[in-house]
């Protein structure tokens, strides 16, 4: 991916194409594939259905329009979610992805192209896929909801435990381990106890586990992911460029930081907590899975501290190139809007357990 700096920064020779394409996907979860027809380049590849934004179109005007050239179908339903920069052999490509849940007719492939409804969940048996296609469907599997811990010290864990076990039941199915205040003041035994039972609470219910790089490194290894602060974010990337810049073969963005002994595979995550462009350029020096942006609005978290509201966070969401839950204020109530203005799902203290 070509994370936003260096694509203003950089001149390019290659010709620069806005895209618009649509996950469009069915109740059970299920996403619409479409094979290149041939006479275009690469042809045979699967990718997501969409096209060229035109001039004095918006994006979803123009995933609309495509949709209805290309299949047929009139969309009714759909909302902004990733924008992310590929580099191809001769073109440069932006592809503002976009979900899609509702629309009238039925799928057809107009131009002549073979059409596959897919489990993303599960390994594809089509193929293969364009470059620029695999990213959203790895980030399809994150869930919507991601809940942060708040025990406090060691008398409020089996009440905390009792509303994760609730949070769990309702499906959540990501949770971070964050205690900053308890790892300052209590005792490290306390907190590590807890981490673990938290962590064996979720895996019980088949969700993941990461824990905050406030925490021990050597916790790290023991769940299914790390979650950077801000400014532990900003450190790691910057060792990230640091040995890139040295590397005689690598470039920046090709590089991912990841905690030692680690995977950065499907299984393991990577997430940053982000507020400003800065902090989203962290994210991708560490080419991380998610980002969790905000405040959005007025919190308990925060109670001096004004929210940036939505237009600033769809601005910041459609820079950071990979998926953004909201933070600040948010509940199950607030989701719909979130969606609307490009979060892929909402993070937060409370909301699972209200």
């Amino acid at each position: 991916m070509l994370d936003a700096a260096r694509l203003a920064s950089t001149p390019y020779s290659k010709p620069f194409i806005d895209v618009a394409a649509g996950l469009i996907t069915r109740p059970d979860g299920s996403l619409l594939l479409a094979e290149r027809p041939a006479g275009k380049p690469w042809a045979g590849w699967w990718e997501l259905p969409g096209g060229k934004i035109e001039a004095g179109e918006s994006v979803l005007e123009a995933l609309a329009r495509e949709l209805k050239e290309e299949l047929g179908i009139d969309v009714n339903e759909s909302t902004p979610w990733v924008t992310y920069t590929h580099e191809y052999p001769k073109t440069i490509v932006r592809l503002s992805f976009c979900r899609v849940t509702g629309w009238t007719g039925e799928p057809a492939g107009i131009e002549g192209q073979r059409l596959a409804w897919v489990d993303p969940r599960q390994s594809l048996r089509i193929g293969p896929l364009l470059p620029a296609t695999e990213p959203p469907l790895r980030w399809l599997r994150l869930p919507d909801q991601y809940l942060l811990t708040s025990i406090g010290d060691y008398t409020g864990l089996d009440p905390f435990l009792e509303k994760l076990e609730t949070a769990l039941h309702k499906g959540v199915k990501l949770v971070q381990f964050r205690e900053p205040a308890w790892a300052v003041a209590g005792s490290p035994d306390d907190v590590y106890t807890a981490f673990l039972q938290v962590a064996q609470r979720c895996h019980d219910a088949g969700a993941r586990c990461l824990v905050n790089s406030c925490h021990p490194e050597e916790w790290w290894r023991q769940a299914d992911g790390v979650h950077f602060r801000t400014d532990d974010a900003g450190s790691a990337a910057a060792q990230a460029y640091a040995s890139a810049k040295n590397a005689s073969t690598a470039k920046p963005s090709d590089q991912t930081a990841a905690p030692a002994n680690t995977s950065t595979s499907s299984v393991y995550l990577i997430g940053v907590s982000a507020h400003t462009a800065s902090d989203l350029a962290a994210a991708q020096a560490l080419d991380a899975d998610f980002v969790v942006l905000g405040h959005v609005l007025a919190t308990p978290s925060h109670p001096d501290a004004a929210g940036m509201g939505w237009e600033r966070f769809s601005d910041l969401a459609a820079q950071a190139g990979r998926p953004v839950f909201a933070i600040g204020g948010q509940s199950p109530r607030t989701i719909t809007t979130a969606r609307q203005y490009g979060a892929h799902g909402i993070a937060g203290i409370r909301f699972p357990v209200e």
